[in-house]
């Protein structure tokens, strides 16, 4: 219930954000991967997704700083630069396969020049990504959990690297505005620290933010006559926006330990026990969203969904992620007409992930609209 779902990310003091370290989670496999990232590379200090008040709360503070709403509208212009230079990429052939070529890297090309890649680094990008998730994702064989690491720890030194450029060269980028987060009076964030919120960027940065453009254009095409409402008004493009994140929220869910022994709904919880905060079920809970099953993007309180979670753990890069959403769905609107399916969807359209929505493909039928004169 959504109200349930406030409660645990609400309440630190009964359902903790740090890690347990409890049954099912120390296997062999597990021990392999963090004992080669400790002795390759650097064991990623607790940041922002796992730490509670008062250690949580500067992180906040520092991090705050880096994702101000005048920094997001500062890179606002090269957003929709790299939206319309990806579309161009496809957009007189008259059909693309969506995933790959558009809600892939979009968002990959925009955090890899933060990070000061080239964009025909893309594929480097998206599997340290990967690799970063693949622990998370599902259960892994001793050879595929080693090869996530070897990837990792290679990102790792990439960034370590460049980390050390901004901290005696500053520039205008995300990498250099957290190596420079702190005041005066406070500490720099160490190797460590930095190591795990680059992690924490390029995740949530990325494949969430893929995620989320490849369910908008799902819904688009399941929909025509909601997209032909945003056609007709593409200030209607916003709450689209919610109403997707609300439907088929790209993270369905995040993990919590309780904290102490606890209830929900009369079911009893024993402290260390690990509860999911499922964001998906939140969103279509009826008591908060009427008809939650219907898409309607005309609905007054989309924005209410918790698809960037909730309290003090709300997405810190929200508003970038809508940036991006914003820009892609504009093009969409501007350059693409009569958007049709090209090839059948598997029956199970998403790859297989514990929290992630990440669809396999998603091939496009459409024809490129003349530029306004």
């Amino acid at each position: 219930k959504y109200d349930d779902v406030r409660t645990v990310m609400t309440d630190p003091t009964v359902f903790s954000s740090q890690p347990s370290g409890g049954a099912g989670r120390q296997t062999d496999i597990v021990k392999a991967h963090a004992d080669y990232m400790a002795t390759h590379g650097w064991v990623k200090a607790r940041t922002l997704q796992r730490t509670d008040p008062p250690v949580h709360t500067r992180y906040r503070k520092l991090l705050g700083r880096v994702f101000t709403n005048r920094r997001v509208k500062g890179m606002a212009p090269r957003i929709d630069e790299i939206a319309n230079m990806v579309m161009d990429q496809f957009i007189d052939q008259g059909t693309c396969e969506w995933v790959s070529e558009m809600a892939l890297p979009m968002p990959g090309i925009f955090i890899a020049e933060q990070l000061g890649l080239e964009a025909s680094q893309i594929d480097v990008f998206k599997s340290w990504a990967e690799a970063m998730l693949a622990m998370s994702q599902r259960v892994l064989t001793l050879d595929e959990a080693l090869a996530a690491a070897a990837t990792e720890v290679e990102a790792q030194h990439f960034m370590a690297n460049e980390f050390e450029k901004r901290r005696a060269n500053p520039t205008d980028d995300l990498i250099s505005a957290l190596v420079h987060a702190h005041g005066d009076d406070e500490e720099p964030f160490t190797m460590e620290e930095l190591q795990d919120l680059m992690h924490q960027l390029i995740t949530g940065g990325f494949e969430t933010t893929t995620a989320a453009l490849s369910t908008g254009m799902w819904l688009l095409l399941r929909y025509p006559e909601q997209q032909q409402l945003i056609r007709d008004d593409p200030s209607l493009i916003p709450n689209f926006i919610e109403e997707s994140l609300r439907f088929d929220s790209p993270v369905a869910g995040l993990w919590r330990v309780a904290a102490c022994p606890t209830s929900i709904r009369g079911i009893d919880i024993d402290k260390g026990q690990p509860v999911m905060a499922r964001y998906a079920a939140a969103n279509r809970d009826a008591d908060q969203f009427e008809e939650p099953g219907r898409f309607d993007i005309m609905r007054a309180n989309a924005n209410s969904h918790v698809a960037f979670g909730v309290g003090n753990h709300f997405c810190i890069g929200a508003a970038l992620a809508r940036q991006e959403l914003l820009s892609v769905f504009q093009a969409v609107i501007e350059r693409m007409d009569n958007l049709s399916l090209g090839e059948p969807l598997d029956e199970q359209p998403h790859e297989f992930s514990f929290f992630l929505r990440p669809m396999k493909q998603l091939v496009l039928n459409f024809t490129s609209k003349e530029p306004a004169t």
